[in-house]
């Protein structure tokens, strides 16, 4: 029963949390830098223009770092979460009891998921924001800050277009993959909730681009 209630605590937490604001004045601007963030129903990520005048990408995380290169990519989704689940749980059915309860304990160390895009399409689990050339000035500056110094420990991706990177942070039950997403864009002035250990506490901000 103590195992339950604490499970219910925390899921009402995650709620609360997640409802309270952070930039509560924020107005999305009419034009500027498009974003998106993109959702699989677990794991929020961060999707970036490879190049525009603010930031190129491109030399922190060249395409030669993928399997497949040589393609036309133009945008850069970009995570962070916890090293162990990101390089050996390729679906959430690989997932061990034992690394959760890990996680739930001790937490564990960092790591970056990079995935190289071309034109991604926007769709209830990718939602596009836009922000000014300011906010997106910040935006980079927070997420520079989860790049690992080079030498640069990589790791093979899912697939052909993605690669994983040890990165600093601790990841915890409180300091989440969606907490990571929410941060960054709490960092750019975007209104988003205070504490959002899950997916749904990021997404629940962003309209849908029917919403838009």
């Amino acid at each position: 029963m103590g195992a339950i209630a604490a499970l219910l605590l925390f899921l009402l937490a995650s709620w609360i949390g997640s409802s309270i604001p952070r930039n509560r004045g924020w107005q999305e601007p009419q034009s500027g830098v498009t974003i998106m963030v993109e959702s699989n129903g677990i794991h929020t990520s961060l999707i970036v223009p490879l190049v525009n005048g603010i930031k190129d990408w491109r030399s922190d995380f060249p395409a030669r770092d993928v399997d497949l290169t040589g393609r036309p990519y133009t945008h850069l989704s970009i995570s962070w979460g916890e090293h162990e689940v990101f390089i050996n749980t390729p679906s959430w059915n690989d997932l061990s009891p034992l690394t959760v309860m890990r996680i739930i304990g001790m937490g564990g160390e960092g790591a970056l998921h990079v995935s190289h895009y071309v034109r991604p399409a926007a769709s209830n689990y990718v939602r596009p924001i836009t922000l000014t050339g300011s906010q997106y000035a910040r935006l980079v500056k927070a997420m520079e800050r989860s790049i690992p110094p080079r030498p640069r420990i990589r790791h093979h991706g899912y697939g052909p277009q993605d690669v994983f990177y040890d990165a600093p942070g601790h990841y915890t039950a409180s300091n989440t993959c969606n907490q990571w997403t929410s941060n960054m864009l709490a960092e750019a002035g975007v209104r988003t909730g205070w504490w959002t250990p899950f997916s749904g506490g990021v997404m629940k901000w962003i309209d849908t681009p029917s919403e838009r």
